[in-house]
């Protein structure tokens, strides 16, 4: 017999709702670690010492970081890269996730079994970057975007969704002499907003995290990602942090921790910013592409 509270929860509700909580309070602390060293004043900070709060605020290592030429360059790569590469994934994802549903279309079958043989099977790393290299795209950004332009489980989730809207909707556009085009911008379109919303922040932040497509791609140093930036500054002990791709900052000033710190804050600010504006339509879009009818 279990014991039920007045609220209705069990004594294994309490448990699990507590460890859930326990972890997500554990979880935070590496991020207020991060946070609280970036803030910190460079007089008062104090090498391998747990800061949970600065103890004297501070903004010389974003002032440091956003002076730097090669920050900025490598904001830019990703700024260019997420943008350009996002676009391009939405609209190629959403038009040949159209074309699949329609059961008419000339090797329909093929070409929906070819995009399942690639969510199984890959060529794998040396074959994709001969690819890239023979077509001369090596030390450019389409490197990057062109290599990640679409994936078929996101093809096939978006199919799953634009089959589950109302077919009446598309012949009674028809009917009223709309073509295909017309039916996928007029109709499809507007009614896909909410699985358009959740993709656009799936491929955003694919792009904007992207690293390892930027290591092995792009050997130029000014091209770098924020991504490959800061594990150069936060990984590679040998570098003189931001100014390993630039400018070599002065550690007697900014502290080369803080200087790190900063950085990582800077290259995740932009998806917690714009994450929970697009949260709504996140949840739903994945749902609606996740069941038919």
């Amino acid at each position: 017999m279990s014991f039920v509270h007045k609220k209705g929860m069990t004594i294994g509700d309490v448990f699990n709702y507590s460890a859930i909580v326990l972890i997500s309070v554990i979880s935070l602390f590496p991020f207020l670690y991060v946070f609280s060293v970036s803030f910190t004043d460079p007089d008062a900070y104090v090498p391998l010492k747990y800061y949970l709060f600065p103890e004297k605020w501070s903004l010389a290592a974003y002032e440091y970081i956003l002076s730097t030429n090669s920050f900025m360059n490598a904001l830019k790569s990703t700024v260019y890269v997420t943008v350009v590469g996002t676009i391009l994934n939405v609209i190629c994802s959403f038009t040949m996730a159209y074309g699949l549903t329609k059961k008419t279309m000339p090797g329909r079958g093929w070409i929906l079994g070819i995009v399942i043989f690639t969510l199984v099977f890959n060529a794998g790393i040396v074959p994709n970057y001969l690819l890239i290299r023979e077509l001369g795209l090596i030390n450019s950004y389409w490197a990057l975007i062109l290599s990640a332009l679409t994936n078929a489980w996101s093809i096939i989730v978006i199919k799953s969704f634009m089959d589950s809207l109302p077919g009446e909707l598309e012949d009674a556009a028809k009917i009223d002499g709309a073509n295909d085009l017309g039916v996928f911008f007029r109709i499809i379109i507007p009614l896909s907003m909410p699985a358009i919303a959740a993709f656009t922040l799936f491929f955003a932040v694919a792009h904007w995290n992207t690293y390892f497509n930027a290591l092995i791609y792009l050997s130029d140093s000014t091209k770098w990602t924020l991504q490959v930036l800061v594990k150069t500054l936060v990984i590679d002990s040998d570098s003189n942090g931001v100014g390993a791709a630039g400018s070599v900052g002065d550690e007697s000033v900014v502290p080369q921790e803080t200087i790190r710190m900063a950085s990582i804050v800077l290259s995740m600010l932009p998806i917690l910013v714009v994450y929970p504006f697009l949260q709504k339509y996140f949840a739903k879009g994945v749902m609606l592409g996740s069941i038919k009818g």
